[in-house]
């Protein structure tokens, strides 16, 4: 996960394109007792002086509000969370409330946040938590990692921000950070680098004050050492970081090797009647699963056939520009078909038709709300 909590500090940062000075001018300690380099305490400090403390799910211990921050942050930045972390309080104050919702519900609350297999897992973890754990959520790490959702790095950041538990993380942040620091090579998604980062991280906890120690990593990987333009002259790391000493900050961490992405195109059909829009309930699982679209037929298909078999019958069509989004494993191209349709025959049970009065409301995927806010328009 790649989690962003605090706001940033505001700081002077090199220009664009500018190479990092040389000198850190930071007030920390860079020794430990008997000159030993201490890591923990110089992040410590830095955290109590420079850190973020004003986000809305900061300052509780409450692991309702927890979980969904961390949740909410995978792969995904603190000024997009916010609005949906507040929203998502305000329909769903704990457990009980998000469990008994209806899964639309929950769909259109995340709708436009992205990653939505994070919102089905969340809807199925609050229940197992009323269903197997009367509401109350369980302390121990290794439990809360075999939630849904739930991988071992969040569950560490739960169970250190909400129980005191003395355990490691190893986001996205955290691990570009590490690889700097030590000088770690390779990519950390693979296996073999990412159990040396875990080695590492567990070898440098300090004895108290680790859920300042984990946020101090967080911070300081999301505002100081960020993946471009590092501001090394304010890390209280800079001194002993391998990557600054030996200039290596552009190629520690290494890069995910690149790989042609597939390129898929589908056809959405666009079908207007009455001043409304046909949407389908999309299948639980897969892309954009739970949430409500467009028709897609296959783009060698014919549309009219493919209409008439779905119960109407197209009155006239014509094609938008094309959509394109980007998933992670593949590129779609999206083509739409603007029909003006009547009804022929029986509609699918899992269609129904919306007004774009009430298009905000409704849980769609973005690019399929931002091509029916444009025809709205």
């Amino acid at each position: 996960m790649t989690v962003v909590r605090r706001a940033a500090p505001r700081t002077t940062q090199p220009e664009c394109g500018a190479a990092p000075r040389r000198t850190a001018v930071t007030p920390f300690p860079r020794k430990g007792v008997g000159g030993k380099v201490d890591f923990a305490d110089r992040l410590i400090r830095w955290q109590k002086l420079h850190g973020r403390h004003d986000l809305p799910w900061q300052g509780t211990r409450d692991p309702y509000r927890v979980w969904l921050s961390e949740v909410m942050l995978q792969q995904t930045q603190v000024a997009s969370v916010i609005p949906y972390y507040l929203r998502f309080l305000a329909r769903f104050g704990d457990f009980a409330a998000l469990a008994a919702a209806p899964a639309e519900q929950v769909m259109a609350l995340w709708s436009g946040l992205g990653y939505y297999a994070r919102a089905r897992n969340l809807h199925a973890c609050a229940q197992t938590i009323v269903a197997e754990h009367g509401g109350r959520f369980p302390d121990a790490p290794e439990i809360i990692a075999s939630l849904s959702g739930i991988g071992p790095s969040t569950a560490n950041a739960i169970a250190v921000f909400c129980f005191g538990a003395r355990m490691p993380i190893l986001d996205g942040n955290v691990k570009r950070l590490l690889c700097r620091h030590a000088g770690v090579a390779g990519y950390p998604g693979t296996p073999t680098v990412e159990r040396e980062l875990w080695r590492l991280a567990e070898s440098l906890l300090p004895g108290k004050d680790v859920d300042i120690y984990i946020q101090a990593q967080m911070d300081l990987g999301a505002t100081i050492c960020t993946r471009s333009r590092p501001a090394c002259v304010l890390c209280p790391l800079a001194d002993d970081c391998v990557a600054y000493r030996q200039d290596r900050l552009a190629e520690l961490p290494a890069a995910r090797p690149r790989k042609a992405l597939p390129e898929r195109q589908v056809v959405v059909l666009v079908l207007i009647c009455g001043g409304k829009v046909l949407v389908e309930q999309r299948p639980p699982t897969g892309i954009w699963g739970g949430l409500l679209s467009l028709p897609e037929i296959d783009a060698r298909a014919d549309p009219d056939s493919e209409t008439t078999r779905r119960g109407w019958r197209i009155l006239s069509r014509r094609t938008l520009p094309d959509l394109r989004h980007a998933f992670t494993h593949f590129r779609l191209h999206i083509r739409p078909l603007l029909c003006q349709v009547e009804a022929v025959g029986v509609t699918d049970n899992t269609a129904r038709w919306l007004d774009f009065a009430s298009l905000d409301k409704a849980p769609l995927p973005a690019p399929i709300r931002r091509l029916l806010a444009t025809l709205d328009r």
